[in-house]
């Protein structure tokens, strides 16, 4: 079972399109309604895993404040005035879609965040900042702009919606570091960090499968009455992501050094697709379903951008910085001998 986690949470490329083919299946042979009520348990065993490996204690150490602030400044200034422009561009007259990507543009950074930052050799203990305060930023200002700028299209039950994010995103985040101060004060941090840590991701991995079988599942029969829906949402899913890349790309260059410009990119492309299913589906119901397959979708371009991107930082940003060869040890001074002068 570990080794098939292990497999899915490593290649999602493969495991979603997987998850997102046997939905599509099941919902031609079988009624998927009853799939809803798995939704919230889903949910959360897509986000708990997740907040056990995370350290809110990164948020209080110094340094880094230009690098954070132009992060942030992308994610939620820039990020969802292009998420807006692109759903009014593309999906004028399908304002759940247009949600949709909103709230892949609001919702920035996850654990592929780190992952992909040190895949990349860019400023690790950056990007695990980034993450927290974007989780953290992102899970508050979402309702908020989800009203402001879909409030006139679509109902937005803002408390509904703060309810959602403090059942999938702050409760998990208390009951996760709970558990990590639990785990290593058990068995020390040293255990936690090597054998522990690296079991909650694929776990986490089960959860998000779980969600993306079970929104294709809930979408499977308008899927299969409109073949064109797929490629329709993926053009402006690949170029909201080509113009995220090529924006932080430029930004990085610029202004910041080798290892805080890749994490920028990362921390400003990667979003948070967990927590935007998890609102999508939660809050919004079978209406929901119609985001969720938007979101299911950029998954696949997500994964595919990051990892592409990976080969070409080098010929981007140079290669890193070579540690200089260790000085060979001094032989030791020879005293003379008694006899000698």
């Amino acid at each position: 079972m570990w080794k098939v986690l292990n497999w899915a949470q490593k290649n999602l490329v493969w495991s979603i399109p997987i998850a997102m083919v046997a939905g599509l299946l099941f919902g031609q042979m079988a009624d998927p309604a009853f799939l809803r009520w798995g939704i919230l348990p889903l949910t959360f065993l897509m986000v708990y895993p997740m907040m056990v490996t995370m350290n809110v204690r990164d948020l209080l150490k110094p340094g880094g404040n230009r690098l954070q602030g132009t992060t942030l400044a992308v994610n939620f200034v820039l990020m969802p005035a292009v998420g807006y422009a692109m759903g009014l561009l593309f999906f004028a007259d399908q304002p759940m879609v247009r949600l949709a990507l909103l709230l892949t543009a609001l919702l920035p950074t996850s654990g592929m965040t780190i992952s992909w930052t040190g895949f990349a050799k860019g400023n690790v203990p950056a990007a695990v900042k980034m993450t927290v305060v974007g989780l953290i930023a992102g899970s508050l200002l979402a309702p908020v702009y989800l009203k402001a700028l879909l409030g006139a299209v679509v109902e937005i039950p803002v408390l509904q919606v703060f309810g959602q994010i403090a059942l999938i995103v702050f409760l998990p985040l208390v009951l996760g570091t709970l558990t990590q101060r639990w785990l290593t004060g058990r068995h020390g941090e040293a255990h936690f960090n090597q054998k522990l840590k690296p079991k909650f991701p694929p776990i986490s991995t089960l959860g998000v499968l779980g969600i993306v079988f079970v929104s294709m599942a809930l979408k499977s029969r308008d899927i299969f009455a409109h073949p064109a829906l797929l490629p329709n949402l993926l053009l402006p899913l690949a170029l909201m992501y080509a113009l995220n890349f090529a924006i932080s790309t430029l930004i990085g260059k610029t202004f910041f050094q080798r290892g805080d410009a890749i994490a920028l990119v990362y921390g400003t492309v990667m979003r948070n697709l967990s927590i935007a299913l998890a609102i999508a589906m939660g809050v919004f119901g079978e209406q929901g379903a119609d985001a969720a397959l938007l979101i299911a979708l950029a998954y696949i371009v997500q994964v595919q951008a990051a990892a592409w991107y990976v080969r070409l930082t080098d010929r981007l940003f140079g290669a890193p910085p070579v540690a200089p060869p260790p000085r060979p040890p001094k032989p030791p001074e020879r005293k003379p001998h008694a006899n000698q002068p």
